[in-house]
C-alpha cells in the first residue's frame, strides 16, 4: 500500500509539471452529478485477469449527466462498493464484447426490466447492437417471458451518427452535455492487420479533450491521427506488461514519440504493474491510472 501511495503522489506531481488543467482526487463516495467539470472516475484499472484490481471500467460525470463506459463481470459490485446503486446508473456505452467489459450487462438489463420497470440508455449503433445481442446478451434474456424479448425491449438505444470527416470510421453522440466520439480500434483477433479487419471495438474521445482507448493493440495511427486533430490533454491507454496477443504492450508503447508518451496515463494493466512502474516513468509516460480516483478537468 505504501508503494501505491507513493505512486499516487508521483502522479500528482507529474500533472502539475506538465501544466495540464487536471487534478486527481480519491473521493469518499461518488455522486453521479457535479458542478459541471469533466470528471472521469476509474471504477477499475485492471486487465481481464487481474485479482487485485477491478476491471477497467470508467464513469464519465459532468454536471447532471453521466455515462458508464463498459460494465464487466465485477462492475456492479465495484459500483456498490463505491456507493453507487445500480438503479442510479442510467446511461451506458460499451466498447467491445469481452467479459471484463460486458459481463455485468445481463444483470443490468434484467434488473431494470423486472425491478425498476424501465429501460437504461445505451449509446450504440445498429451494427454493434445486433452483434452484442446475438452473440452475448440474447441467451440469458430472450426467453424470460412468453413472447421472446429483443435488445430494444431491454435498452433505450441512443443512436450515434457517423462522422465522415474523421481519419477512420468514427461515431458521435451526445448524452446530456457529454460529447463522445467513437473511433474504431484494432483489438482482436490477433491476426487483424488494421481496425478494418478487426471485430467491432472502439475507443472513446470525451469532449474532444481526452482519448480513452479502451482495449487495443499497438496502433500508433489511432493516437497520431486523432491527436493531430484534437491535441488531447490526456490519453488513457491500454497497457499490457508483456508483448503479444491483442493488447498494446509497455515495450511497444515506449516507441511512441515523447510528445505522445507525456500525455499517456497507462491503464488495463496486470497485478504485477509495480514491477514496471519506474520503467514506464523513465520512458516518459505521464503516470499509471489510479483505481477509485477521479480525474477532474477544469
Amino acid at each position: 500500500m505504501k508503494q501505491a501511495d507513493q505512486a499516487y503522489k508521483r502522479t500528482r506531481r507529474k500533472s502539475t509539471l506538465t501544466g495540464i488543467s487536471m487534478h486527481i482526487e480519491k473521493p469518499e463516495g461518488i455522486d453521479l452529478s457535479n458542478t459541471g467539470k469533466l470528471e472521469l472516475y476509474f471504477i477499475g484499472t485492471g486487465s481481464a485477469f487481474t485479482k487485485t484490481r477491478n476491471q477497467n471500467n470508467l464513469l464519465i460525470i459532468k454536471g447532471g449527466h453521466h455515462l458508464l463506459v463498459d460494465c464487466g463481470t465485477r462492475c456492479t459490485q465495484a459500483l456498490y462498493d463505491a456507493g453507487i446503486t445500480l438503479a442510479s446508473v442510467r446511461n451506458f456505452l460499451i466498447t467491445h464484447s469481452h467479459a471484463d467489459h460486458i459481463g455485468g450487462l445481463e444483470e443490468v438489463q434484467l434488473f431494470n426490466r423486472y425491478v425498476l420497470g424501465k429501460k437504461p440508455g445505451m449509446v450504440i449503433n445498429e451494427e454493434y447492437a445486433s452483434i452484442i445481442w446475438n452473440q452475448s446478451l440474447r441467451g440469458g434474456s430472450e426467453q424470460s417471458e412468453s413472447i421472446p424479448l429483443s435488445f430494444a425491449d431491454l435498452w433505450q438505444e441512443i443512436r450515434p451518427m457517423e462522422r465522415k470527416d474523421m481519419p477512420r470510421e468514427t461515431w458521435e453522440a451526445t448524452v446530456g452535455n457529454i460529447n463522445v466520439k467513437l473511433p474504431r480500434t484494432m483489438h482482436f483477433p490477433d491476426s487483424a492487420t488494421s481496425w478494418e479487419d478487426s471485430a467491432w471495438s472502439c475507443a472513446v474521445i470525451i469532449d474532444d479533450r481526452v482519448l480513452f482507448t479502451s482495449d487495443t493493440r499497438y496502433d500508433p495511427a489511432l493516437l497520431m491521427d486523432y491527436d493531430s486533430l484534437m491535441d488531447f490533454e490526456i490519453i488513457f491507454h491500454d497497457c499490457q506488461l508483456f508483448t503479444g496477443g491483442i493488447h498494446a504492450s509497455l515495450d511497444e508503447l515506449s516507441a511512441l514519440p515523447p510528445n505522445l508518451k507525456s500525455k499517456i496515463i497507462l491503464m488495463h494493466y496486470g497485478d504485477n504493474w509495480l514491477d514496471f512502474r519506474q520503467q514506464a516513468l523513465d520512458s516518459g509516460f505521464h503516470s499509471w491510472a489510479k483505481q477509485g480516483h477521479s480525474y477532474i478537468f477544469e
